[in-house]
This record gives C-alpha cells, sequence and structure tokens, in this order.
C-alpha cells in the first residue's frame, strides 16, 4: 500500500534529507513541501496526504495550531509531529490537538519509518523516550480553565505572531483582516490571560511552546 506523506518544516535542508529518506521507501510518496504552518494546513487540504510529517515550531502558525486546522477541517490526514524536546508542555498540546504522533529529531531514520508507517495504519506513535511524559499527561490532564485553553485560534495565532516580533500592522496584513480586529483580539488575550507587556506575552507563548525558546 502506496502512503503518500507531506513534509513540513521551516528548514529547507531539513526538508530535503527527509524528502530522499523518505522517498528511497519503495511504498512511500512525498507529495509536497510546506515552510510554514499556515503552507502546511493549506496543502494538507489541497493535496489529502495518508501523513503529515511536521515540525512542532513553525513560522506564524505552530505545528500545534496547524494540527488543530486540519482536525477541524475533517481531513483524514494523520499528524506525526517532530521535536526537539520531551517536555511535557509539549506533548500534552500535540497530543490534545489530535496528532497521532511525537517524535524527536534525535531519531534514527528506521524510527521516521516505522513511525510513518504505523500512524498510516491507525496507531499512534511515540518515541520511547517520552513515555513519562504521556503517562503524566494522562494521570493529571490539563484543566480547561487553564489561560491558554481560554483562547479562541484566532488569538492564539495573533499571539504567537506578537512574540515572533510582527506588528499588529503586518499581523493585519497576513491574516487578511483589519487593523482593528487584530487590535480587538491583542486586547482580549492580554485581558484573559492577565499579560499587559510584550515581554509577558513571549515568555508565555514560548513555555506553551507556540515559539521556539
Amino acid at each position: 500500500m502506496n502512503t503518500t506523506i507531506l513534509l513540513a518544516d521551516d528548514h529547507q535542508i531539513v526538508r530535503q534529507g527527509l524528502r530522499q529518506l523518505l522517498e528511497a521507501q519503495d511504498d512511500f510518496t512525498v507529495l509536497g513541501e510546506a515552510a510554514d504552518g499556515y503552507a502546511a494546513a493549506e496543502l494538507c487540504e489541497k493535496l489529502r496526504p495518508d501523513v503529515i510529517l511536521m515540525d512542532i515550531w513553525m513560522p506564524h502558525l505552530s505545528g500545534v495550531d496547524a494540527t488543530r486546522r486540519i482536525k477541524k477541517a475533517g481531513l483524514e490526514t494523520k499528524v506525526l509531529i517532530l521535536s526537539m524536546h520531551k517536555a511535557r508542555t509539549y506533548v500534552e498540546q500535540v497530543l490534545r490537538a489530535g496528532a497521532s504522533g511525537y517524535l524527536l529529531k534525535d531519531l534514527g531514520a528506521a524510527e521516521v519509518v516505522s513511525a510513518i508507517r504505523a500512524v498510516r495504519e491507525g496507531q499512534c506513535y511515540l518515541s520511547p523516550s517520552i513515555t513519562q511524559q504521556v503517562l503524566d499527561v494522562l494521570a493529571k490532564p490539563g484543566r480547561g480553565d487553564e489561560p491558554a485553553e481560554m483562547l479562541t485560534d484566532r488569538e492564539r495565532e495573533v499571539l504567537q505572531n506578537i512574540a515572533e516580533g510582527l506588528s499588529s500592522k503586518e499581523i493585519a496584513r497576513m491574516l487578511g483582516v483589519s487593523l482593528k480586529t487584530v487590535e480587538a483580539h491583542r486586547a482580549n488575550l492580554m485581558e484573559k490571560l492577565g499579560i499587559h507587556k510584550v515581554s509577558g506575552l513571549v515568555r508565555f507563548a514560548i513555555r506553551e511552546g507556540l515559539v521556539a525558546p
């Protein structure tokens, strides 16, 4: 059975390496590549791959929020997240977003191939070294009233782009909305989080895994 794959990572050299690895498999076909979260979600809806292999930290729209968007669109694509970090925060965000697997970037080529085949068959695949974090998530599930859980998808997008250093005008242009709308989202997320300085928003976004430290 042939498995179609979409690659999403903001580093071209990483995408090239993954493409070479995957195209060496007789039953894998790489349909395309994306360099940011928005492009990943859009290409996923357009190409309908069986699996998307996606970095957790993507520009403008994180891998977590791109996963949410893919799942809300009702796509059957299995999301396999790549990350450098084992922290519970990242693992929990990924699993709650609907991803089928979480792989650490220090893995070997054979594990990447095995993971893709596993999620293609409907299984969940996790790097062995993060098993404890997953058990922690199950034992102590996050509360729905935590600040991050109260943000809307658009507020999370605005938060991430603020943390990445974009101005309100730049965010409005990128999202295709008015400056007034962005300012309203900005005010709402500050109120919900109880944070009223950009530096505080940046620290919060890093803690929640929206942007890289």
